[in-house]
This record gives structure tokens, C-alpha cells and sequence, in this order.
């Protein structure tokens, strides 16, 4: 019987310090990042790809931040990355794209991005309508947006809308970075004072891959209905 108490508190230490030090998994509860990630995906999020905060506990646990502070093995993320996050303002996991680095000029001028003085080379891909998660049917304009060095994803503005979310042009200081959702309408995140800019010590992880997807869409006439994935890379 002891070998056997033994063996289940073994297994749960492991279980923790892998969760702690390499991987977790994160639900999308929301549609800030459609088309790249869908109400319903369960998520692989890489760990130690950014090295270790007070955030980096399993089970969405955090130490306080008189316990721990700052980072230890930090790795610096790569513009365009999918990042999962705590809120800065309250103690809920995020996710969102990084697009603004420290020391980044950064403004949004009627849904274009700028950076560093030069607009953010997009392309119109399509317009398609698709039903929100449990919600009306829209109608949104598909963008590919690319990074400077090349990286592109898409991302999706409401046709609906005259004019889309500007900000005046800030600075992101040492330490913080600037994040933004895929669905540029439908995206609490850096741009909006309730969120704004992201501590490094908040990050948790990269997300590189959904696993599986809950997702469920039944295909009406005229909309777009995505697909579930399963096993999906996201880099």
C-alpha cells in the first residue's frame, strides 16, 4: 500500500513539474483570435520557450508577486508570436499575437497597423459571412497581415464598420510588449487602456500547436463554416 501511495505522489510531482517547466494547455474561451485559433481549441503552450515567472505554475496558479519577481532562463519572444499571458490589470490567462516589440514607435489608424513609421504591408484575401460564436451572422473583410522579416497571418475586420480601432502612436518601454488579437473588431488587447501594454514577467508560454478542437459549425447557406483541426502547428 505504501509503494503504491508512493508511486501516485511520484506521478503527481512529475505531472506538476512538467506542467510548471515545459508544457501546458490552453482553451480558447473567446474570438479575439479568429480565423487563427476557434472558440473550442485546446492548445499546446510552450513553457520554457520564454523561460519562468511567478505565472508559471500549472492550473492557471500564480505565486505572489512578494514570493517571486522578474523572470529566471528568459528567452526574448519573436515578433508575431502567439502568446498566452496574464492580464496585467487582473489575474486571467489571455492570448494574443505580438506584434510590438520594447522600444517599438507603434499606432492603429482606422484598423492599419504602423510601426516604427511604416504601415504594415496587408492583402485583401476575401469577404465571407460567418456566425460568431453563438451570435449573429457577420460579414468580414480577410487580410493578410505581414510583419517586417516576412511573418504573415491573417487577420479580419467587420465590413459593417465605417471606421475600425485607431490609437495614437505610443512607445513600448523595456520590458513590455504590445499585443493584438487576430479579429481586429472583436479584441480587447493592447490598444485599449483596460488592457494596454504586457509586462514580460506576465508571460506564460508560446502556444505552438492546437491539439484538438471542440469547435463546431453547421454550415448555413452564404456563411463560412471553418474546419476543426487536430495535431495543427502554429509556427
Amino acid at each position: 500500500m505504501k509503494d503504491m501511495v508512493y508511486s501516485i505522489v511520484a506521478a503527481l510531482a512529475l505531472a506538476f513539474a512538467f506542467q510548471t517547466a515545459a508544457y501546458a494547455t490552453y482553451h480558447i474561451p473567446s474570438e479575439s483570435m479568429v480565423p487563427t485559433l476557434e472558440v473550442g481549441d485546446r492548445l499546446t503552450v510552450n513553457k520554457f520557450a520564454y523561460g519562468y515567472s511567478r505565472h508559471s505554475l500549472p492550473l492557471d496558479m500564480s505565486l505572489p508577486e512578494n514570493v517571486f519577481k522578474g523572470r529566471v532562463l528568459a528567452g526574448e519572444p519573436e515578433r508575431g508570436d502567439i502568446i498566452v499571458f496574464v492580464h496585467p490589470k487582473r489575474t486571467d490567462r489571455m492570448i494574443k499575437r505580438l506584434i510590438g516589440m520594447p522600444g517599438d514607435r507603434i499606432a492603429v489608424e482606422n484598423g492599419n497597423v504602423i510601426l516604427n513609421g511604416k504601415p504594415l504591408e496587408r492583402t485583401l484575401e476575401s469577404t465571407y459571412r460567418f456566425r460568431e460564436h453563438e451570435g449573429r451572422v457577420v460579414e468580414v473583410n480577410r487580410y493578410k497581415e505581414t510583419l517586417p522579416g516576412g511573418r504573415s497571418y491573417p487577420t479580419l475586420e467587420y465590413t459593417h464598420r465605417v471606421r475600425h480601432g485607431s490609437m495614437a502612436e505610443t512607445t513600448v518601454p523595456a520590458g513590455h510588449y504590445f499585443m493584438m488579437g487576430d479579429n481586429r473588431d472583436n479584441s480587447n488587447d493592447s490598444r485599449f487602456a483596460d488592457m494596454g501594454l504586457v509586462p514580460a514577467e506576465n508571460l506564460v508560454g508560446r502556444a505552438d500547436a492546437v491539439l484538438y478542437s471542440f469547435y463546431s459549425c453547421a454550415p448555413e447557406p452564404g456563411t463560412h463554416c471553418a474546419e476543426r483541426r487536430f495535431a495543427t502547428r502554429l509556427r
